[in-house]
């Protein structure tokens, strides 16, 4: 089994970052995918992608079987929400399991929310994405997006054992399509898929990610 390096993992945080300047776009305007609302805000920042994100998500549409399509649930994320996430999350994994101490309760908490200062989401470089019919409709992938380990029983994990045949017949095309494209995903999230940020790197070899966090709007 390949080693999973979390989000909490020293070699992300340690990745120099050389912004390159791309832009936010938009999500709506890529052809041919759709954009779910259950996370939507009043300033439409999860539809935001840096321009390299959006130009892969359209290549790997074309690596998709037809009929099918992508249903993206969030990109951007403010620095803000990313904060209150990450400590939300914590507190209750703290008060579930008080004699955690607290390094380690931040690296579980890294298993479903990337601790803010690497968050590839708050870069603009990350997205979290599922299956859908041509109609809209999202394909069984064993597990809602964003659910965690603990409500899951880590079938959250992209490689998980045990997953009903269709759902790993599911995440099997997600994860060809997005990976043709040169996306990264990190494995305790099957629908979190990433690009240019710190994350990207350290699992790539670059030498430096191209997106530092953004403050948007």
């Amino acid at each position: 089994m390949h080693e999973i390096i979390l989000m909490s993992d020293p070699r992300v945080a340690q990745v120099p970052v050389e912004e390159c300047g791309e832009p936010l776009v938009d999500v709506r305007d890529i052809p041919g995918v759709r954009l779910d609302n259950r996370l939507a805000d009043t300033v439409s920042a999860y539809t935001r992608l840096r321009s390299g994100v959006a130009e892969r998500l359209t290549t790997a549409q074309k690596h998709l079987p037809p009929g099918l399509g992508f249903l993206v649930v969030e990109g951007y994320r403010p620095l803000s929400l990313q904060i209150r996430y990450f400590d939300e999350y914590a507190a209750e994994l703290r008060d579930a399991n008080p004699g955690w101490p607290e390094e380690y309760v931040l690296v579980q908490a890294s298993r479903s929310l990337a601790p803010p200062a690497v968050g590839p989401h708050v870069s603009g470089g990350a997205i979290d994405l599922t299956l859908c019919t041509a109609e809209g409709l999202e394909l069984p992938m064993g597990t809602e997006v964003n659910a965690s380990p603990e409500e899951s029983d880590d079938a959250c994990y992209t490689n998980a054992p045990g997953l009903p045949p269709a759902a790993r017949e599911n995440r099997a095309i997600l994860i060809a399509a997005l990976t043709a494209a040169g996306l990264v995903n990190y494995p305790t999230e099957w629908w979190h898929w990433s690009y240019g940020d710190r994350y990207w790197a350290a699992l790539t070899g670059a030498d430096a990610a191209l997106y530092s966090p953004l403050d948007w709007p």
